[in-house]
């Protein structure tokens, strides 16, 4: 009993009345409009967390103490919260113990704000990993749900929702024993209950469970289903958006059960697109997005189609109200500063190493640590409505093209969007037929006198670059012109978008680019903006990006403008590397560098050696470059790594002579990031890997174990990314290439991955290192590619014209082989050949 007691005693815990009064004061102080006592607030509170019961304090206020008024009673939580979110770890257990009955106990307060409150700092509890240290948390929600005192029920559903929405994955894990189970059907039961508010919670919550399939759900589908239907007509909007949102996710993932369905699924969703409700409306499009996605879209639409399509039309007409908002009504506004707010922070992609295929350019691989934008499913639009407009754009496109210089700045806009995603197309067809008619209205519109056409003319100018590729070298002149006249008129948000197009026109045309007369158009604008910013100015961002574009491009037309871009990028590095340095020895002292700075400046670093080759090596010599490189290698920040091994390939190729006498310090740390957990990083370092071994030749002897066995691992890992099976393919056999003796005895472990992630790839000097290994291999250990020789010989034949010696070589392994099995053996094995391989090695092997 003695137990007992005392734990009674914690948690009756009696706040002392001036301690209580003086947190009131502040919270009553915090609300202040002045941002000097907000200041003083905020100092005094971080003070005030030295105490162990400072929480208990804000938790009295927030649950007990019904005198004072609601905005600071919950303005107590929310502080609370944010030392729940910064310090909980730290909370003594009877404080921890305290909150957490208080917030059990309090879930059904009659105010709607304070309940709101006490919700969100559960889930805030819950989110910090005590799901698992809070075991009673889920049974008392779920029990509370049955209470007949109507906030509590509320109370209890609206922490239930937001647990749902923020720990959806642990609870449905082994970890907290599959509460699912219990709650999913729980929840169905409260489809049909009196308040909407409670039905539109219970719907919430199911929603979460949805696109993951989660089993629990997966066995109450057609209940789950059967529900909604019954909810479908529902008084209250927030459970008809709720309802609509479940059936478009349905539609993703269980098309299965909605089938039978449709038909009135879609009837319903026609209703509710037209919803007096605009939220319930919006949630509602997306249904035809989303079915426009599946292969029955045809099937099920056909016989809606006269009832869809007025409807579809009639909410895209903009009332008065949405041109306001659009800006609409204002036509010329190029001379109008931007505000700083309209400019979305900007993320620079990392540089990834990748080979060029022989179907297009360089392939892109979506890696899962990097940003996806939204321009990168273009590609997937253009194959999948494409065809069906095929027939109607030779009349299409001239119409649009007509619609550039409509009098509404609002068409000329979409429109330049809409021409964009056609871009694939004009460029398939003769430059004058409509490539060229459209260049010239685009770059009109580059220079338009509204801002959002300016911008969406760039965007849309540069897709158009990435497909049309060298198509534009006889328009050069004009296009440059035209971007370089926008610099002078272009406000601070449309200036970077320029940089882009830009960057994008110097991948595009490469070394076209570099003639004396264009140089001298682009580089002064450049090289001004570039003298104009400051160390700390985001807006290098893109400008450096771009600057990495046009050096690769200019190649040695660059050299004039090298020295002071390559200086401060080194300084860029330095400083960001000392920054971080000072921050973590004292975290409180000095902040943490933005390391975005010295990503893109390692990357244009990158882009100077790749453009300048040899030219760059007097500016390596002089630098400290290899040292910071060093230090970025081993960064915590995947980003950072990536682009520092970029960066070492590079100056590899260009200047190995002052790379080599790093490499003993280099080689180890490239071994430990050959981990296809960071694809990027471990892509990149197995670029640098290969690089390193053509220069380094019999002397890579030693690192040999250092790498071998990652990569052998990685080419044979289920589901790597092709940019990565790729490098990693070249540099296995550039290792061999060097050191045969060494990768040989493993041959038979990597050859058919090996040959069948490099047939795709384009002939180049990589591509002729990489075989000359094999082919030596396969000469030092022959029995290692026996069983698997069909795929060498479809290796080689995918080379269009391989050097003579590299043929050599092909032909005396092809020749060994047919001549060790015998003529007979070889027909029968030979004959296992698809046609074309069987002509392409009797056409240029002669077997």
């Amino acid at each position: 009993m003695v137990w007992d007691r005392q734990t009674k005693m914690e948690y009756e815990w009696k706040p002392d009345e001036q301690g209580l009064q003086q947190i009131l004061q502040l919270l009553k102080e915090s609300q202040s409009p002045d941002t000097t006592i907000q200041r003083t607030v905020q100092q005094k509170l971080e003070q005030l967390n030295q105490y162990p019961d400072f929480n208990n304090y804000l938790i009295f206020v927030l649950t007990k103490l019904k005198s004072e008024d609601e905005p600071t009673r919950s303005l107590s939580g929310l502080i609370l919260k944010n030392n729940v979110k910064a310090h909980f770890q730290n909370f003594p257990n009877g404080v921890t113990d305290f909150i957490k009955s208080e917030c059990l106990n309090n879930i059904g307060d009659s105010s709607p704000l304070i309940r709101a409150t006490v919700g969100i700092l559960i889930t805030t509890i819950a989110s910090k990993g005590e799901l698992q240290n809070w075991p009673d948390l889920l049974p008392k929600l779920c029990s509370l749900l049955d209470s007949e005192d109507y906030n509590t029920c509320e109370g209890a559903f609206g922490a239930l929702q937001k647990i749902c929405e923020d720990s959806a994955e642990i609870l449905d894990s082994d970890v907290l024993d599959r509460p699912l189970n219990i709650m999913i059907p729980k929840f169905l039961q409260f489809f049909k209950h009196s308040s909407p508010k409670i039905r539109s919670h219970a719907v919430a919550c199911v929603n979460q469970f949805i696109i993951s399939r989660t089993q629990a759900l997966m066995l109450h589908i057609d209940s789950f289903i059967e529900n909604l239907f019954a909810l479908a007509g529902d008084e209250e909007p927030e459970v008809r958006k709720n309802v609509c949102r479940a059936l478009v996710m349905l539609l993703e993932v269980r098309m299965d059960r909605l089938l039978p369905h449709m038909h009135n699924i879609v009837e319903y969703m026609l209703q509710r697109t037209q919803d007096q409700d605009e939220n319930v409306a919006l949630e509602a499009c997306e249904f035809w997005l989303t079915l426009a996605e599946q292969p029955i879209c045809k099937d099920v639409l056909v016989r809606h189609l006269p009832k869809l399509i007025p409807v579809l039309v009639n909410g895209m007409k903009y009332s008065d109200i949405d041109i306001i908002l659009l800006k609409g009504d204002v036509e010329e506004d190029e001379t109008i500063p931007d505000s700083e707010q309209d400019i979305r922070p900007r993320f620079h992609r990392s540089r990834t190493v990748a080979q060029q295929h022989d179907e297009d350019g360089i392939e892109e691989e979506d890696d899962d640590d990097d940003e996806i934008d939204d321009d990168d499913t273009i590609s997937d639009w253009n194959l999948s409505c494409m065809q069906g407009m095929i027939p109607y754009l030779p009349e299409l496109i001239p119409h649009l093209i007509q619609c550039l210089s409509d009098k509404k700045a609002l068409v000329r806009s979409i429109t330049c969007w809409t021409l964009s995603r056609y871009a694939h197309w004009v460029v398939s067809q003769p430059p004058d037929t409509y490539l060229k008619p459209l260049m010239t209205e685009l770059l009109k519109r580059i220079l338009d006198s509204n801002k959002r056409v300016q911008e969406a003319a760039c965007s849309a100018f540069a897709t158009l670059e990435e497909e049309a590729c060298t198509e534009l070298v006889p328009y050069l002149a004009y296009i440059l012109d035209t971007l370089v006249f926008a610099f002078s008129k272009y406000q601070h948000k449309n200036l970077l978008i320029l940089y882009d197009a830009i960057g994008t026109l110097a991948d595009s045309v490469g070394h076209h680019l570099n003639k004396p007369e264009y140089i001298q158009m682009l580089m002064p604008p450049l090289i001004q903006k570039w003298n104009m910013l400051k160390d700390e100015d985001k807006d290098l961002f893109p400008l450096l990006e771009c600057l990495s574009s046009v050096a690769t491009a200019l190649q040695s037309g660059f050299l004039p403008y090298c020295e002071p871009v390559y200086q401060r990028c080194v300084n860029l590095v330095q400083k960001t590397l000392a920054q971080a340095m000072l921050n973590n020895a004292q975290p409180d002292q000095y902040e943490a560098p933005d390391k975005d700075f010295m990503i893109v400046a390692l990357d244009l670093l990158s882009g100077l050696a790749e453009g300048l080759g040899g030219n760059i090596e007097q500016l390596v010599a002089r630098s400290n470059i290899l040292t910071l490189m060093y230090q970025c290698m081993q960064d915590k920040m995947p980003e950072v790594r990536q682009s520092s091994f970029a960066l070492l390939g590079d100056l590899t190729k260009a200047c190995f002579q002052h790379v080599k006498p790093c490499i003993a310090d280099f080689m180890p740390i490239l071994g430990t990031n050959l981990n296809p957990e960071f694809i990027s990083v471990c892509n990149n370092a197995t670029w640098a890997i290969g690089e390193i071994s053509i220069q380094m030749g019999i002397e890579m002897q030693p690192y040999i174990p250092m790498v071998l066995h990652q990569l052998v691992e990685i080419i044979n890992r289920p589901n790597t990314p092709k940019t990565l099976l790729e490098n990693t393919a070249i540099t296995i056999g550039r290792l061999g290439y060097v050191c045969p003796q060494e990768v040989a005895p493993m041959l038979q472990q990597f050859i058919r991955p090996w040959c069948t992630s490099l047939r795709n790839i384009r002939d180049n000097e990589e591509k002729d290192s990489a075989f000359r290994g094999i082919c030596t291999m396969i000469s030092v250990n022959p029995s290692g590619v026996i069983q698997d020789f069909i795929f060498f010989c479809d290796a080689v034949a995918s080379w269009i014209n391989p050097k003579d010696d590299l043929r050599d070589m092909f032909c005396k392994i092809l020749h060994g082989f047919k001549n060790q099995v015998g003529d007979e053996n070889w027909r029968r094995f030979s004959d296992q050949f698809p046609l074309p391989l069987k002509e392409r090695l009797a056409a240029f092997y002669g077997v």
